[in-house]
């Protein structure tokens, strides 16, 4: 596996100021290539720094395959192209240029998937100074991102990676009722919040209702300072954004009159000034913005699921949501997946009434069920908060199977991100995400050995004890050379 960070625009230009120092003629000059168009306003940012990645073809032979699309069974999965080319039963046959690893029976499983991190915009060191993941300095700021305040060196992202997590959902604090976008990002090591991407991953919208929000601005003698206060600015704010969409279309409609008589430019239509803010809100209610929203109350939840109908748009998972259990057919109704904890409760008044059974119950009755950690220890062991869950579901009564636990941890958190068909389970033709464990993936012993993500063998335990680490903040002891 190699890394090779390649900041390209400044390549090009190096390469162009080259070929400028070596022209003998102007006629030469004329002949050169022409430098990059300057960027336009409003179109996507560039990856400045794109990370090369190298994909190996693997076949894992002899493995405890859990797909989860499918039940567990003994088999064989190759990998070609940063992709999961077969899962058989049957024997695959590879050439020489494959390398083979000899799984022995190990379980092997889709990367694990945390729908809610705020590792890199609350890093380590845990100072002020790293504190990028709320602006709370209005109730509702939907122009900001987390992509813009992440931070890659994060020694956290390294680790929880090596507790089998491929794919994490980044997002802005709750501290506000809209916090603005959330990333979704592949743990490759990279210099940019950008290299890491998931590319072709929708955008969240990160919104909180509850307590967080009229705490921090009811503190400051400001709206809101109660739960109607909430729902007062919501309903205020997605009704601008309701009229900036309304604007934006008889702006368009205009347009195309004005192409269809003659586009005279002495005539073109003034374009609504650009706010960015309702740029991503409009987007929400067109469904290209996926709605995360940090509610612990069933009320509460309920509140906003008729939010939403007002306004057109659609929550695609309630996060924390300890008391779902109390509308979970409501929930798997209206098809809004749950992401929770295991057992976090009791830390506010709005998240005293959790059960340990949370999960399990809103599973049962049909919904989507997400185990997330929102925390950068807990997430090093996602899948031990999945079993928790899952025993407590079973100790409850209720009829569940490894498979339903591993979902929580893979395809369903996939379904919440917009990513499912390209991550989530073990099928031909998905991202090869895999993890190879070295023990049940439920069980308390269990650690990953090698994690796979895009292909890229990115932790291998066997081979990584000693290894350069992606954070300079995990360098333990100065090279001998230097002076002490």
């Amino acid at each position: 596996m190699t890394h090779a960070h390649r900041p390209a625009a400044a390549l090009t230009l190096a390469a162009a100021l080259l070929t400028a120092a070596c022209a003998g003629s102007s006629q030469e000059r004329r002949d050169e290539p022409l430098p990059p168009p300057p960027p336009v306003a409003g179109e996507p940012a560039p990856n400045l720094a794109p990370t090369s990645l190298v994909s190996e073809a693997v076949l894992l032979r002899d493995a405890w395959l859990m797909p989860v699309s499918a039940e567990p069974f003994r088999g064989h999965l190759l990998i070609q192209g940063g992709r999961i080319a077969r899962v058989s039963e049957e024997p695959i046959e590879v050439g020489d240029d494959v390398t083979v690893i000899d799984v022995a029976g190990r379980h092997v499983t889709p990367g694990l998937i945390d729908t809610h991190s705020h590792m890199g915009v609350y890093p380590s060191p845990h100072i002020a100074a790293h504190a990028d993941g709320n602006e709370a300095t209005s109730p509702t700021t939907p122009e900001v991102g987390s992509q813009h305040g992440f931070w890659p060196q994060d020694p956290a992202l390294e680790r929880a990676l090596r507790g089998g997590i491929t794919t994490i959902q980044v997002l802005p604090g709750s501290a506000n009722l809209i916090g603005g976008r959330a990333i979704t990002l592949k743990l490759h090591p990279g210099v940019s919040t950008r290299a890491m991407r998931f590319e072709g991953a929708p955008w969240g919208l990160k919104m909180a209702c509850g307590e967080n929000p009229k705490r921090v601005y009811g503190s400051k003698q400001r709206m809101p300072s109660t739960r109607m206060g909430n729902m007062a600015v919501w309903r205020a704010t997605f009704q601008r954004a309701v009229e900036y969409r309304e604007r934006l279309e008889k702006h368009r409609r205009a347009t195309a009159t004005w192409e269809r008589d003659g586009a005279d430019p002495n005539k073109k239509p003034d374009a609504p000034p650009r706010d960015l803010g309702l740029e991503t809100l409009v987007a929400v209610l067109q469904g290209e913005i996926l709605v995360h929203v940090h509610c612990y109350r069933a009320d509460e939840m309920l509140q906003v699921m008729e939010l939403a109908k007002e306004f057109g748009f659609r929550v695609r998972s309630f996060h924390h949501a300890v008391e779902a259990y109390k509308i979970r057919d409501v929930l798997a109704a209206w098809d809004v997946s749950v992401s929770t904890w295991a057992d976090w409760w009791g830390f506010k008044i709005e998240a005293h009434d959790a059960i340990l059974q949370n999960a399990a119950l809103v599973h049962a009755a049909g919904g989507r069920a997400i185990i997330h950690s929102d925390d950068p220890v807990g997430v090093q062991r996602l899948n031990q908060e999945a079993a928790k869950a899952y025993h407590a579901g079973l100790r409850g009564g209720l009829e569940l199977t490894e498979r339903d636990a591993l979902a929580w941890i893979t395809r369903n958190p996939a379904w919440a991100l917009g990513v499912e068909e390209e991550v989530g389970t073990l099928e031909e033709g998905k991202r090869a995400d895999v993890v190879i464990w070295s023990a049940h993936p439920l069980s308390v012993y269990a650690q990953p050995q090698v994690v796979f993500v895009d292909g890229v063998r990115e932790f291998d335990a066997a081979r990584d004890a000693t290894a350069e680490p992606w954070s300079d903040f995990e360098v333990d002891a100065l090279p001998e050379e230097v002076p002490r």
